[in-house]
C-alpha cells in the first residue's frame, strides 16, 4: 500500500505569500487532491476561542428539548435551513438513514444582490442568541477561506486566478452543525446503520473544522479506508462533486464516511461542523475543455449547479 499524500498546508502562506509561495501552495493542494483527495489547513484565521465557542453553542443547541428543536424544522426547505431531525438523510445508494440530526445556516446577502430572492431566510434560534452570532461569524470566515482555496485551485487548473470569484460571491454555501447522537441500544439498530454512510459531498469544496471525536474515514485512491484524526485547530478540505464534474474527474470527489464508535463509546455524542462551499445556482458545471481529451473523454452531461443540487437533494431523501 502506498502512503497517501496528506499535507498540512499553511493558508497564510498563500494569502500573504510571494508569487512563488502561492504557486507552491497551489501545486501542493492540487497534488494532494489528486492523491488522497484532501488536505488539512492551518493558519486559517479562526481563533481557538471562536472554535471553542462554536462547539459550545452547537452542543447546547442540540441538547434543547426535541419539541423546541422541531419548531425550527421546515421540511419544505429540504433541510437547507434550520433543524433536520434524525432519520431524514440517507447516503446515496444506502437503504438506512444516517444516525444524526443537523442544523443548517445559509447565505446572508447584504449587498443588494438580487440573488437574495433565491435564498430562504435563516432560522433564528431564539433560545440561544449567541448561537446565531457565532455560527454567522464562522460562516463568513470559512467563506473567505474557501474563496482563497478556490483561487489556488484555479491556478492549479491553469485558469485565471479569479475564475471562481463571481460564482461563489453570495453563493449558495451551507454551514452544517451535526450531532451524531448517542447509540443507546446498539443491538436494536439495523446492521447497516451508521453515523454517516459512505458518500461524496455535492458542492465545490468542503471545509471541515476538526470534529469533537474520531470517526471520519476517507477512501484513498488505493481503495482503503483511512481514519482522519483532525483536531479543533485544523480545517480539513476535500473536493466535492461539482468540482469533479467541472474538471471531468481531474479533481475527484472524496468518498468519506463517519463510522460508529467502539461499543464502549456508543453512548457518547460526536459533533462536527462542515462548511459546504456552493456556487450560485446559475454556475455552469459543463466540464472545462482543457480537461477533455482522447484519454479523458467527457464523462458528464451539461448541468448548472442549481440543477445538480436539486437532483442530489432528491437522491439523499431531503427533497421529494
Amino acid at each position: 500500500m502506498s502512503t497517501p499524500y496528506i499535507p498540512c498546508l499553511d493558508l497564510g502562506s498563500y494569502i500573504n505569500g510571494t508569487e512563488e509561495e502561492r504557486k507552491k501552495f497551489s501545486d501542493e493542494l492540487g497534488r494532494a487532491f489528486n492523491d488522497s483527495g484532501f488536505v488539512t489547513i492551518t493558519n486559517h484565521g479562526l481563533s481557538q476561542e471562536l472554535i471553542d465557542k462554536l462547539y459550545e453553542n452547537i452542543k447546547t443547541a442540540f441538547s434543547l428539548p426535541v419539541e423546541t428543536k422541531r419548531k425550527y424544522e421546515k421540511p419544505e426547505l429540504a433541510g437547507q435551513r434550520g433543524y433536520t431531525s434524525a432519520g431524514k438523510e440517507t447516503a446515496k445508494g444506502a437503504k438506512t438513514p444516517d444516525l444524526k440530526e443537523f442544523w443548517q445556516i445559509g447565505q446572508e446577502v447584504t449587498d443588494g444582490d438580487p440573488v437574495k430572492d433565491e435564498y430562504p431566510d435563516n432560522e433564528v434560534l431564539e433560545e440561544l442568541p449567541e448561537f446565531n452570532k457565532v455560527t454567522g461569524d464562522i460562516y463568513k470566515k470559512l467563506q473567505e477561506n474557501g474563496t482563497h482555496l478556490l483561487r489556488a485551485i484555479a491556478t492549479y487548473l491553469e485558469l485565471p486566478v479569479d475564475y471562481f470569484d463571481k460564482h461563489v460571491h453570495n453563493g449558495n454555501s451551507i454551514l452544517r452543525g451535526i450531532h451524531y447522537f448517542p447509540i443507546e441500544n446498539p443491538e436494536l439498530i439495523p446492521d447497516d446503520a451508521v453515523r454517516a454512510g459512505a458518500h461524496e459531498d455535492i458542492n465545490l469544496i468542503t471545509l471541515l473544522i476538526g470534529a469533537s471525536a474520531d470517526g471520519l474515514e476517507v477512501l484513498t485512491r488505493s481503495n482503503e479506508w483511512l481514519p482522519i484524526k483532525a483536531h479543533h485547530t485544523d480545517i480539513v478540505v476535500n473536493v466535492g462533486d461539482m468540482l469533479q464534474r467541472l474538471t471531468n474527474n481531474k479533481l475527484k470527489s472524496t468518498t468519506h464516511r463517519v463510522v460508529n464508535p467502539p461499543r464502549e463509546l456508543m453512548k457518547t455524542s460526536r459533533f462536527s461542523v462542515p462548511f459546504f462551499l456552493h456556487p450560485r445556482s446559475d454556475m455552469d458545471l459543463t466540464s472545462l475543455p482543457s480537461t477533455i481529451d482522447a484519454d479523458h473523454p467527457k464523462a458528464y452531461s451539461d448541468m448548472t449547479a442549481g440543477e445538480y443540487l436539486d437532483e442530489r437533494l432528491r437522491e439523499i431523501g431531503l427533497k421529494k
